[in-house]
């Protein structure tokens, strides 16, 4: 499990993703134990590929 200070040093993750994020119902889901939210690494990874951008379509045939 990830903290919040892991969560942002993981690659792609800004820093402000878990407290702005989460405020907003963003960000990776996350389990709460006591006061401090945790994060499973294969949730983030989830969250992260759900954040990539749609691939741009494929040019129209030519001439």
């Amino acid at each position: 499990m990830l903290d919040v200070g892991d969560l942002a040093e993981y690659p792609g993750v800004p820093a402000s993703t878990d407290y702005d994020g989460r405020a907003h119902g963003l960000g990776p889901r996350a389990y709460r134990f006591g006061k401090h939210p945790k994060f499973a690494l294969a949730d983030v990874q989830i969250w992260i590929e759900q954040q990539r951008d749609p691939e741009p379509p494929a040019p129209a045939g030519g001439r």
